[in-house]
């Protein structure tokens, strides 16, 4: 059952085991050998059993190089962010398979984690047989009900027959459009059944359909279409592209830096956008947003034409007054491959709704002779060089900021790295030069504690070769440390950074800063956890404590260049604040950029027309 009356079934390219009798267990897994997925991670219950049973009797029947190997992590959770973690890393669909009831459940946070931040990942989720769905069966949840608000797409398989083909479509579904999270939700009687195997067919969705047709074609612009854009871009004296995580996802990374270069346009990117251009390029300005660089958001306080390129203005972005952000913009164009963002929080000039790589290219099949002026050029210079990222850096005690920056240098920038959520995450974004796309791996949206090093293993298998490194603290990688033994039983390099300040210190910092510092639940001073002891009981052959700023430099080289998994765990300063830092309801003008990055002058702009001042919001 697909709750969608609009479905038939149309031919693809037969399998070898066509017409093969087999279960419906045996089913999915020839669906997943011939979607290409050669990694499956999750945690087995009495519903799901029959499809591991399958996965074994599978193995024996291939080759190595054929094999699908299967990844047991500590918890359903952690399965969900090891798939997310492959899919980012990679491109690719991420898979994970999971038992009915607490495993559905406990599998909830990944695949919200995963809608937020677009990412392509599918769930086969065990059920309790048909005939006792709605009885509050042994481990029964509403899976469909319970998914369905937070999942690109919910299955429920209630006729067998249909299994294969449902199982391409969510594969399909999953990876086309604006990417997300499917789920299917396969009863044990249905993983039991007896069918042939029919090798072809996927269930069609008129609507979706027709929408990814729509998009496909339209993401080639028309002439006069394209005229618009650059006479906007003519009228302009202080443009900025306002660059998202949509165009790591359409592997536009390429053709934004050609259309920046060949336009000369300064570039700002989001959270998600990191690594689409390299840091130290002369036309990036940093991470614009809440914790953005203090240069990134005074240029889109001064910039008059805002492009935006899948991104889609969100909270961390244009805050809880959109009026405020970019308010000298006359005119904003915005790209977006979901129909559904255009003008949902920020009123565009001119919008287009296809694929960014698609689109960039289209632009630049009009080549009129625009660039950026050179004053505006020099004024970002400026803005680089007065408002750039700074620290404390005559401390006596170890800064994170320097850490990072370290491991940025020592690596060159060619490095994975994942984060929990926290501090450390924005120190990570600040301070890391990533070079390339898909290198930084986060829980934007959703803003996960516990990410980090499961998304780490999950990078790791994607990317076998990759240098893999986890950026955590002492508050998100608790959530999910049981996964430590997980790097060791399957012999994964990653390499886990802990910065730990003793406490949770996003929640400090803001405690500090708006509560008059009553730590209330955020201090783990008198915590007695040893965290180098925990790592080598779960296997780690290097797992060391660096205390002093003395020692930081070769042990972290040592760390970095360890042949296996290592774990590095850093005493840094506990009262490092994250700057700049827009707070709540502030708008960019009043960012608070901290002892060591300069502020300018706050200057006030009007709203454009038709936009509506917002009360302040207490957006964490």
């Amino acid at each position: 059952m697909t709750q969608n009356p609009n479905i038939a079934s149309h031919a693809l390219p037969t399998s070898p085991d066509t017409g093969n009798s087999m279960s419906g267990a045996d089913i999915i897994l020839r669906v997943l050998s011939e979607q290409g997925v050669d990694t499956v991670f999750g945690y087995s219950g009495g519903a799901i059993l029959p499809t591991y049973d399958a996965v074994f009797r599978f193995n024996e029947m291939q080759s190595p190089e054929r094999q699908i190997k299967l990844v047991v992590p500590a918890n359903e959770q952690a399965a969900g962010f090891m798939a997310a973690g492959y899919a980012r890393a990679s491109g690719k669909v991420g898979v994970f398979m999971v038992t009915s009831g607490p495993g559905a459940t406990n599998a909830l946070t990944p695949i919200a984690d995963c809608n937020g931040d677009s990412v392509p990942v599918v769930l086969i989720c065990g059920q309790v047989p048909r005939a006792a769905i709605g009885s509050d069966a042994f481990q029964e949840a509403p899976v469909f009900n319970i998914m369905s608000a937070c999942a690109k797409q919910v299955f429920l398989v209630t006729d067998p027959a249909k299994l294969e083909e449902t199982l391409r479509t969510a594969f399909e579904i999953a990876r086309t459009g604006r990417p997300g999270p499917v789920v299917v939700d396969v009863p044990k009687d249905i993983q039991n059944w007896q069918g042939s195997y029919k090798g072809h067919g996927t269930l069609h969705f008129r609507g979706y359909s027709d929408r990814l047709r729509m998009v496909a074609k339209g993401s080639r612009l028309k002439a006069g279409k394209r005229a618009e854009f650059f006479e906007l871009l003519a009228q302009s004296k202080r443009p900025l592209l306002y660059v998202g995580g949509g165009v790591i996802t359409a592997g536009a990374a390429a053709e934004l830096r050609q259309f920046a270069e060949r336009y000369r346009i300064p570039v700002v990117t989001t959270l998600m956008a990191l690594g689409a251009l390299p840091t130290k390029h002369p036309l990036r300005l940093g991470m614009l947003g809440m914790h953005g660089a203090a240069c990134a958001n005074y240029a889109v306080e001064d910039c008059d034409f805002l492009i935006a390129v899948g991104a889609r203005f969100d909270d961390r972005v244009a805050g809880g007054r959109p009026h405020a952000f970019a308010p000298r913009a006359r005119h904003i164009a915005h790209i977006d491959i979901d129909a559904a963002e255009i003008n949902k929080v920020k009123r565009a000039d001119w919008v287009h709704v296809g694929d960014a790589k698609d689109t960039l290219l289209s632009l630049m099949e009009e080549s009129p002779d625009v660039q950026s002026p050179a004053d505006w050029l020099e004024h970002i210079a400026e803005l680089k060089l007065k408002y750039g990222m700074n620290y404390d850096r005559n401390s006596p005690l170890i800064q994170p900021h320097f850490v990072v920056e370290l491991l940025g240098e020592m690596t060159g920038g060619h490095a994975i790295v994942t984060t929990g959520v926290g501090q450390h995450q924005m120190w990570a974004a600040q301070f890391f030069d990533f070079v390339e796309p898909r290198s930084f791996l986060t829980s934007g949206s959703m803003g996960t504690m516990g990410f980090g090093l499961p998304a780490a293993i999950g990078a790791q298998f994607a990317r076998p070769d990759a240098l893999v490194i986890d950026i955590d603290g002492d508050g998100s990688i608790r959530m999910n440390a049981g996964d430590l033994e997980t790097a060791t039983t399957y012999g994964t390099p990653v390499k886990v950074l802990l910065l730990n300040n003793l406490g949770d210190g996003m929640i400090r910092q803001w405690q500090r800063l708006f509560y008059e510092g009553r730590f209330c639940v955020s201090d783990k001073a008198l915590h007695s956890k040893d965290f180098v002891m925990s790592a080598k009981a779960d296997g780690f052959d290097f797992a060391r404590r660096v205390e002093t700023i003395g020692e930081l430099e070769a042990t972290l080289r040592a760390f970095i260049e360890f042949d296996g998994p290592a774990f590095l765990e850093v005493m840094i300063d506990q009262n490092a604040d994250v700057f700049p830092m827009v707070g709540p309801g502030q708008s960019y003008a009043e960012m608070v950029t901290g002892p060591f990055i300069p502020s300018r002058p706050r200057v006030e702009a009007a709203p454009r027309d038709g936009e509506r001042k917002q009360t302040a919001s207490d957006m964490f």
